[in-house]
């Protein structure tokens, strides 16, 4: 109710539609609520299991290396960690021109599922990889293809909700992930009982399974996500002009509307000082996660047999999705995100200890229980800020989560060969330690700027709101007397 309330203190500074002239406060509150759950029940299921299926075709290599493909593809541990990393050479390069592209396009909704088919059917051609040098062809395809994925979707979650409902959508996309990661490794666990039916080792049945699974669903879902707001199916006319309404009037003109050329907002956001210290601030947040690409490798080494291991990697990943929405939706209730990261970050040092200082199996599961939700978090609430801080133009804002996905993914190239050396894994929690350190001081500088920007707004000063707009805010952003959220 809060929030609704909040809504329409916001909307004072956009002209209401004349749709909507004659609706009362209450009138605006029910059709807010029937408009929310209208497109929580269509949008965010769709997103959730093509996230599940994004995450799963991504990151089934970890799994299929406790299934025989090392030896099968006479790997080495450090071809096996380039087999990991590869797939981010096609992954960050692609991911910039695509969200540049589908912030142009009317279909947003097409072209995430098209994507969807075509890397369901490169994930499923891993299956028939015979050597080395052909799982980093397929792996670097692989990547090229879910480029489009993760940045689009955070891009077009922004395009329908608005501040107070987005953190917890981003949750939600996160939660997908971890589902993905938990249901991985009990479909990697199953496949692994399969044997090799029709003389077809288990791991190559997972990438087929998988794969397919993934193709279909991209198919069906083709014709049940909707695209924008102002021309989405689902709604009815007023629910459209409201959709359109409440968005203009957080943070100024809506996708329908502006008309900012797409290479001019690249630009924009290439010139942006926020723009670069959320991307640093991704690269050490993604480098603390590569722990994931290792995770059921990690898992084994406290000592149980392959079976096991991959059955004890879905309960840390389904406590994270847990973790994920608690600190989301507090983060929605309570409009903040500085301390919440600062409370991740801190949290994870002495989970980065007790693995480095121990060998003792319950320690560390403890420690592997609260990794996974405890530290990718932070990832929301990077996204949550860029998608705040940076709200218009709209192809600026695609471009910014973009650049901030795709340079700080490269972390996962290099720091993928971090984790070698059983079971302690010093180089790797080592590392993980010095950038969850680092973030904590660059995210608590850009605090100090935002609040510094706020009191130069908040001065009235022409001079000083000048300075202001040169880091990105528009005149109309200052009209509405908009403001830096959450830190």
């Amino acid at each position: 109710m809060d929030e609704i309330k909040d809504q329409r203190e916001v909307h004072a500074y956009a002209v209401k539609p004349a749709s909507l002239a004659n609706m009362t406060d209450e009138d605006i509150i029910a059709l807010d609520k029937k408009m929310v759950r209208k497109m929580d029940l269509v949008i965010m299921p769709i997103i959730g299991i093509l996230y599940i299926l994004n995450y799963v075709d991504r990151q089934n290599l970890a799994a299929a290396k406790l299934q025989g493909v090392m030896t099968d593809l006479n790997m080495s541990e450090e071809q096996f960690a380039t087999a990991i990393s590869i797939l981010f050479v096609g992954y960050i390069p692609f991911q910039i021109p695509s969200n540049l592209l589908i912030s142009r396009l009317n279909r947003p909704g097409l072209y995430i599922c098209g994507a969807c088919m075509l890397w369901g059917t490169v994930s499923a051609m891993t299956a028939l990889v015979k050597t080395y040098e052909q799982l980093l062809v397929v792996r670097v395809f692989l990547g090229m293809t879910e480029a489009v994925f993760f940045p689009g979707v955070i891009y077009y979650l922004s395009a329908w909700y608005v501040k107070q409902e987005l953190g917890k959508r981003l949750a939600g996309l996160f939660i997908a992930q971890q589902l993905g990661n938990a249901f991985g490794g009990l479909i990697a666990a199953g496949v692994l009982t399969m044997g090799s039916r029709l003389g077809i080792a288990s791991w190559r049945w997972l990438f087929i399974i998988e794969g397919v699974i993934t193709v279909g669903c991209g198919a069906i879902f083709i014709f049940l996500m909707p695209e924008y707001p102002h021309k989405a199916r689902m709604l009815s006319p007023i629910e459209k002009d409201y959709a359109v309404w409440r968005l203009e009037s957080e943070a100024g003109q809506t996708e329908a509307k502006e008309t900012i050329g797409t290479l001019q907002s690249f630009l924009m956001a290439l010139k942006d000082v926020r723009v670069y210290t959320l991307i640093f601030c991704m690269m050490m947040s993604q480098g603390m996660g590569t722990i994931t690409n290792f995770f059921p490798a990690i898992v084994s080494s406290l000592g149980y047999t392959n079976f096991i291991s991959l059955l004890l990697v879905a309960p840390p990943y389904i406590l994270a999705c847990f973790i994920f929405w608690g600190l989301s939706y507090w983060s929605d209730k309570k409009q903040t995100v500085y301390w919440l990261l600062m409370g991740c970050l801190a949290t994870m040092l002495p989970l980065y200890v007790i693995p480095l200082a121990t060998t003792n199996t319950a320690a560390r599961y403890f420690a592997m229980m609260l990794i996974p939700g405890v530290g990718v978090c932070p990832q929301i609430f990077l996204y949550k800020t860029m998608n705040l801080h940076n709200a218009r133009p709209h192809t600026k804002r695609a471009a910014g989560v973009a650049l901030m996905n795709a340079i700080g993914g490269t972390s996962n190239i290099w720091a993928s060969y971090c984790w070698k050396n059983p079971p302690r894994y010093f180089e790797g929690f080592g590392t993980l330690m010095g950038l969850a350190v680092v973030f904590m001081l660059v995210i608590t500088g850009y605090r100090f700027f935002v609040h510094k920007q706020n009191r130069m707004l908040d001065s009235g000063d022409e001079t000083q709101i000048k300075k202001v707009m040169k880091h990105g805010v528009t005149q109309e952003q200052v009209d509405m007397g908009w403001r830096y959220e959450c830190y």
